[in-house]
Formats: structure tokens, sequence, C-alpha cells
């Protein structure tokens, strides 16, 4: 049983001296890598060879492999397990895929898997092609697969791993609406997650096992909750939400681990940037007597290895040509933060939507509305190449061109508020409208003053409506968009169009106005 919790830190620890029972494992873990094989800037976009050799980089997949290394060869029995969304975010992944990913996993060792909702970006092909490419099981319990040919006979639920002679079972978490977040396809039906786990747990429990870690890309939030409601579930790896937890790093959203009755919770925030490492003893019973630990920051003092840079700069060498195209200049800082675009009016939301907007104004487009979740990174001051163009907007999105009356865009952006306190990529960044939040109200009904272009909305009124095709097909939960009038999804690529607004307005000032009023 748990007894306390370590002053000011809420890590557990119990016992005074190990019993010969006890047992201890390392578990290593990296979420939301984002295809971040290059090291990244502060800005957690493009950083370049001359401030990586200044020591003012962080993460890549070179740094990834030497810690990853050094923490294996500094315990005798460890677990490297990823939290899901190894896809999506750079070049990299537009030009590769999934391929690169795989290699670079099976490189590092890695024991299992979860599946992301952006493992589901292209579709369940692709999906497919990575889980036969990898070394090890990807897992996923909190959907029905067996309508899905491509998939049933290739993800499983759980998975059990021996580890220092010790078994130790391994459950998946995909988020419940994944539906909406990606393109899983039609043959894919997702569940809650609580009753998902508890299942597996069970039947684990059965065969013996007593020793369990859920890999879950759901988000702290929802972490929390299954901790709550399961029983059995010692050590969940998250992902999803980015969330950076410490002990020692200002900012960060909770302790590491965060502990929910005898669950330990651990995330290790993004991009490569840290490697988690939670070292946990089990008594003999399988439950936990100590959990501690503390997420790896890979700066630039972690050497990189050198076969891995290597091979890295080989594979980007197709890209170079379009990355390295200068297309303007910034002014300052353009803020494409998570933490800041999914809550508020952003200077980079701003920067999109105003060039939506003014690439069909001459349409009778009046709004253009654009997911805080397509934005991926900052630009920072100076040049601006393509390459951080398509870092921030590396979905492959098309602009779509609709109409819709005034009630069902009071709709949408109900919508894109109704998931606030999970800073969820479906809040809504615009251009040519404002409106206010009063977040003291009940989701769906947040939503105080809408204007567009000076007056207020009309509820009968039609609208025409600039967004991007995801959005508007019912991405983000925006399903009041599907059966638009006039719909049109097949405009230029997203990121084309924000590059050359960036030419035509530079050197480009970001800026915010007051066009989103949040209270709360």
């Amino acid at each position: 049983m748990l007894s306390r919790f370590l002053t000011g830190s809420a890590l557990l620890a119990l016992s005074a001296g190990a019993a010969s029972a006890d047992f201890s494992l390392t578990i290593l873990h990296t979420n939301d890598f984002h295809a971040r094989f290059e090291p990244i800037s502060k800005y957690d976009s493009g950083c370049s060879a001359e401030d990586n050799a200044a020591g003012e980089c962080f993460g890549g997949s070179a740094r990834l492999v030497s810690a990853i290394e050094d923490a294996k060869g500094r315990h005798d029995n460890w677990l490297l397990v990823d939290g899901g969304d190894q896809f999506q975010g750079t070049l990299f992944y537009t030009y590769y895929k999934g391929k690169l990913a795989a290699e670079m996993m099976n490189k590092m060792g890695y024991d299992a898997m979860t599946v992301g909702n952006h493992e589901f970006d292209d579709g369940p092909e692709v999906l497919r092609e990575f889980v036969d490419a990898v070394e090890f099981p990807i897992l996923m319990s909190n959907a029905d697969i067996s309508g899905e040919p491509l998939l049933k006979d290739a993800i499983r639920k759980s998975v059990v791993i021996e580890k220092g002679g010790e078994k130790i079972g391994l459950i998946g978490l995909t988020p419940v609406d994944t539906d909406e977040l990606a393109s899983p396809g039609p043959n894919v039906i997702f569940t809650e997650p609580a009753g998902a786990v508890q299942a597996e747990v069970d039947r684990l429990t059965a065969e013996g096992i007593n020793k369990i870690v859920v890999l879950s890309h759901s988000g702290l939030n929802v972490d929390k909750a299954v901790a709550e409601a399961v029983t059995g579930v010692d050590v969940i790896v998250g992902g999803h939400d980015n969330s950076l937890l410490s002990n020692t790093i200002e900012g960060a959203k909770g302790p590491y681990p965060v502990m929910v009755g005898n669950t330990a919770i651990v995330q290790a925030y993004a991009y490569g940037k840290f490697l988690g490492e939670l070292n946990v003893t089990f008594d003999d019973d399988g439950n936990i007597k100590e959990a501690v630990g503390e997420p790896i920051l890979l700066d630039g003092g972690v050497t990189e290895d050198a076969g891995t840079v290597a091979r890295i700069t080989e594979a980007a060498a197709p890209l170079e040509e379009i990355r390295n195209k200068v297309v303007a200049e910034a002014a300052d800082v353009i803020t494409g933060n998570r933490d800041i675009c999914r809550q508020m009016e952003c200077s980079g939301g701003n920067m999109i939507a105003d060039a939506m907007l003014d690439r069909v104004k001459d349409q009778g487009i009046e709004i253009a509305i654009m997911n805080s979740g397509g934005i991926r990174a900052d630009i920072d001051a100076g040049e601006i190449t393509m390459g951080e163009v398509l870092t921030v907007l590396p979905f492959q999105n098309t602009l779509s061109t609709f109409q819709v009356t005034g009630a069902t865009l009071v709709a949408a952006l109900e919508n894109g508020v109704s998931q606030y306190a999970d800073v969820a990529g479906r809040f809504p960044q615009v251009s040519g409208m404002s409106y206010s939040v009063d977040l003291s109200k009940e989701p769906g009904s947040r939503i105080t003053e809408v204007m567009v272009g000076g007056a207020p909305i009309e509820a009968d009124k039609l609208y025409g409506v600039v967004s991007n095709n995801y959005v508007r097909n019912g991405g983000d939960g925006f399903k009041m968009f599907v059966d638009a009038e006039n719909a049109y999804d097949f405009g230029p690529d997203l990121a084309d169009v924000t590059a050359e607004y960036l030419a035509a307005n530079a050197p480009y000032t970001p800026y915010t106005d007051g066009r989103i009023k949040i209270s709360e």
C-alpha cells in the first residue's frame, strides 16, 4: 500500500530499505515526437547548424540515441516506450511518411508504442506500413478494428514482455475522438478509455501479471480520470497534450510523476526535447513502493551520436531545396506555441487566418476560421524559410470555402471553446470577425458576442467562410460544417498560401488586436 508523498514533490517513497523480493524497473519514455529528427530551436521549430554547433539547440534523433544508450547503461532493468504521435510535423514525414520513424525507433530499441491520433493522418494504409516496419508491438485497447482488414491482425490491445525475469503488461490507449482528429476511416470504432483499459487489466491480472503500464495518447486530464476509474494500473505513460511534468522546471504542468491513488502518471513534453526517466520499485505483490524520476533535457550538453547524425543528414538531402528557400522576413517572433494559440488569440493564428481570408476575399468570403491544432510551432524573427512555414503548417491541408448561417458559425465557435481546459486543438483563430468567451459558463453556452465586419452576427444570414479542408469536413468536432452550402475543399495548400502572404507583406510584423476576448 502507498502511505505518503515526499514533501513538496509528490514523489512516492515508502520503504526505508528494499526487501530482497523488490523489483526495480526504469521506464524510459518519449511522446509526441512529430518527426523532429533534426535538432529543434527553443521555439520547437528548425535550428540551424550554426546554432546547433554553438549548443543552442535541443533534441533530434542523434541526441535521443545518446541519451537512451546512457540511460540503459545506468540501469539493470529498463523499458523504452513511446506515448504516440511519431507521425506528422516536418518535411521528413511529408516525404518519408512513417519509414524514417520506424528506422530510428528500431535503432533505439523501443519495447512498445501506443497509437497516437496522428498515426491515422494518412489512413490505415500508412499506419499498417509503419506497423510492419517496426520491430516492437503497436498497441491500442480502446478501438474495435475487427472491421478494418489492414489493422485487425496488426495492432494489439496489450502485450506482455519480460524484463529481469519479471513479466510486465503493457496496454495502449488512443484518443476517443480520433475519428474527429485524423483519418482512421469508417472501419475503426473508438471506445471510451477507462472500460477498455480495465478489461485488459482484468485479463492480464487473471494471467498472473501484477505490474501494468498503460501507454496513453490521451492527455493528462484523461490519464488522471483513467487512474481514478481503473484498478490495477501502476504507471501511465502519457502523451497528446504535450504536458511537461517536472519537479525542477518552472512552468511544469505538474510533478513527475503525478500520483493518482496508487498510479504514477508521467509525460515528457514533446518533439524529442526530453527523455522521460521514471525509476519504479515494486514489491513482490506488484505494488509500487517507490516511483521517482525526472525528464532529461536533451540540450547542447548531450553529445549527438555520430552515426545517427550522418543518417539524418542523408535523409534530409532530398528536402534541402524545398525548405531552405527564403520566402519572407519576420520583424519579431510569430507565436504558434500550442499553450498560447489553443487558449487565446495569438499572432501566428492571426497571420494564418489573415492569409486565408486575403487569398479568397474576392470570392465573397468574409470570415476565416483556423483550428489552433493545425498550428504547430513559432517562427523566430529574421529570415523565414519554407521549411519553417511547413513546420508550422505540416498537414498539407487545402483551403476550403463554403457558406453557413450565423447560427452555424456560433455553434462552430462553441465547439471551438468547448474543450478549453484540455487545451484542445479545436480552439478557433479567426479573421474578419471577433468573438468573446465566458469560461464561467457551461460548454455550449460560452460565446457571448460575435461581430462580423464590425456588426453583430445575424443568426439567419448566410456568411462566406474560408477554413481548411480538415475543419470543413468535420475535423476537431466541426461537424456543423459538413453540410455547408457551396463547399469547395480543393483550394491551394495552406502552407503555400501562408508563405505567399508573408512574402507579400515582408517584413511581416506579427500582432494581436483583441479579436478574441476571454473572461472567466
